[in-house]
């Protein structure tokens, strides 16, 4: 059985998880906003890029 510093370890582990997650996820939105917004031309190449720039359009 694990001891108490062992959980604390864990679950500081789980959350430095979570937010490198929630950032590369954001790192990821921009970059493809910021490449949708320059060239227009990709629109409709691909139906997540697509999906992501709408999604972050809508939420600002």
């Amino acid at each position: 059985m694990g001891t108490l510093g062992d959980m604390d370890d864990t679950n500081s582990s789980e959350a430095r998880s979570l937010e490198r997650r929630a950032t590369l996820r954001s790192r990821h939105a921009q970059g493809i906003t910021r490449l949708m917004a320059q060239r227009a031309d990709l629109r409709g190449v691909h139906a997540l890029a697509d999906f992501v720039d709408d999604a972050v359009r809508w939420t600002v």
